[in-house]
């Protein structure tokens, strides 16, 4: 082989690794295809309710708002995003449990905006005041 073509290899592969690098580094600020657990929704959460988030990047959104399964749609615009209201599943669950799990649609029909903390890698959904409405884990 010459030395062009080996040269041509090189530079190949060096741009599609920088690509890739590229792209995964943008999607660690996309909240998109990313199962998210609920930390604190206005104030906390019931530890055991596994409230949990899923925004697949064709903005189809599912999870479990702790006791009954949901799924609605989001709207993202960069960091602006807004959920349609969620159609859930009618399981009665303990009033704790059912409690919480308004608070969570609620605080996703309120959803303005959103940011990840770098630092921790938290989703943050805040409201149209930019308050933090619910902070969320990643479930990895």
């Amino acid at each position: 082989m010459n030395r062009i073509a080996v040269g041509s290899l090189i530079i190949g592969f060096v741009a599609v690794l920088a690509l890739l690098v590229m792209s995964l580094s943008a999607r660690s600020d996309e909240p998109t295809d990313v199962n998210w657990l609920a930390e604190d929704i206005g104030g906390g959460v019931i530890d055991y309710a596994q409230t949990t988030l899923m925004i697949k990047s064709d903005g189809s959104v599912s999870g479990s708002g702790g006791c009954n399964r949901f799924m609605t749609s989001a709207s993202i615009d960069g960091s602006k995003i807004t959920f349609k209201p969620a159609a859930a599943t009618r399981m009665m669950c303990a009033p704790a449990l059912m409690d919480q799990e308004q608070k969570f649609f609620s605080a996703l029909e309120q959803t303005r905006s959103f940011a990840i903390d770098s630092a921790t890698k938290k989703l943050l959904l805040h409201n149209a005041d930019g308050k933090i409405t619910a902070r969320l884990a990643r479930q990895d």
